[in-house]
């Protein structure tokens, strides 16, 4: 097994040391890193915003901030064998919080944005487990590290469907960031001005914003591209369910990830996860849904779509373990947890549907 690096200078914008990541998604980037199945790839990331909410920030900074820039993401990462069809099992070996984290309120964005209108900012220290904060006394954050933005790139064809339907939900009046070539990495105009931006989830995951996928757990992305193009950032030191605000306890991060591939075996719609949940300790294989339909409309920030894939997904799931449909529907009714992974990665909300592996006698 090798180990390969990728390092960065956190002391710089992406923007100005472009050759260590990317914050669109496009087939075309130029891979960091090339590595084979079994080895294990440690990437430093930067921070959600790229460093425009550090210590010093004001709450004028945080009332304007420059979303083009959002997220600087560590890679591609090239995973030799991987090609479309195939699933990548990303099994994440190990999350190493930096010392500093930030929750910022910025006006326009998060699911109360209609409520909450004035910029507000937390300054987290983070140390020993946990996160504290002059700006909340008396509040102390149990630290559960995980990459709020990790994922694959689609390929050209994914791209171009994916464009077209967040653009006609655009057109309907739904909350949708285009492609813009302003502040994009790389800066190639082939890339900046057609690539995706990174703020919703999608099929190649993304920004799922799911708290689950922290260290020992498994995600399973399908394949899209030759080489999976796999890529993180916008690692949270904490947060809850559904991410009310907009953001986390956001953090720079260093990860460290070992990969699997399956041949042929891409057969669903969106990721898959698996791992264990605390108090007690239960394993767990979990299915994801965005607000998205079937036919492939975005519903833009339709929480009931996501739930609804999120379960037609883990029936679908459980029918490649045997069960009809309709035993599965029962088994999803009375044992599967479905979690608001997030409701601000605009347009597309993200639902998780958690099933207990031990309810299984055989």
């Amino acid at each position: 097994m090798a180990v390969h690096e990728i390092r960065i200078d956190r002391a710089l914008t992406l923007g100005e040391e472009p050759a260590t990541g990317h914050n669109r998604w496009h087939p075309d980037i130029r891979p960091i890193v090339r590595c084979e199945p079994g080895d294990e790839v440690v990437m430093e990331t930067r921070d959600a915003f790229d460093g425009q909410l550090g210590p010093g920030a004001t709450l004028k900074t945080v009332a304007a901030p420059d979303l083009d820039v959002v997220h600087p993401l560590t890679g591609p990462v090239y995973v030799e064998g991987a090609q479309p069809g195939d699933l990548l099992e990303i099994e994440i070996v190990e999350i190493v919080p930096d010392s500093y984290g930030y929750t910022v309120q910025v006006p326009g964005f998060g699911f109360l944005r209609d409520v909450f209108t004035e910029p507000f900012m937390v300054r987290w220290h983070l140390g020993d487990g946990f996160a504290l904060s002059p700006d909340l006394p008396g509040v102390r954050i149990p630290g559960a590290p995980f990459m709020g933005t990790i994922g694959l790139s689609p390929g050209h064809r994914s791209m171009a469907r994916i464009t077209a339907r967040e653009l006609a939900a655009l057109e309907r009046g739904g909350f949708v960031l285009p492609p813009s070539a302003d502040g994009a990495v790389p800066r190639d105009p082939a890339i900046a001005n057609h690539g995706l931006r990174t703020i919703p989830p999608r099929e190649q995951a993304g920004n799922v914003d799911i708290k689950q996928l922290v260290a020992g757990t498994r995600l399973f992305v399908p394949v899209d591209t030759p080489g999976a193009l796999f890529s993180a950032g916008d690692a949270h030191f904490a947060q809850g369910d559904g991410e009310a605000c907009g953001t986390a306890i956001e953090m720079a991060a260093t990860l460290r990830v070992r990969f699997a591939v399956h041949p042929n075996e891409a057969g669903v719609r969106e990721p898959h996860f698996s791992g264990v949940q605390d108090a007690p300790p239960r394993s767990y294989y979990a299915t994801t849904g965005m607000s998205v339909s079937r036919d492939g409309e975005v519903a833009a920030e339709d929480l009931t779509v996501a739930a609804r894939n999120a379960l037609l997904s883990m029936i679908d799931h459980l029918g490649t373990r045997g069960w009809s449909a309709q035993q599965a529907y029962a088994i999803c009714s009375v044992a599967v947890d479905l979690k608001v992974s997030q409701l601000v990665d605009v347009p597309s909300f993200l639902v998780s549907a958690l099933l207990p592996e031990d309810i299984f006698t055989t």
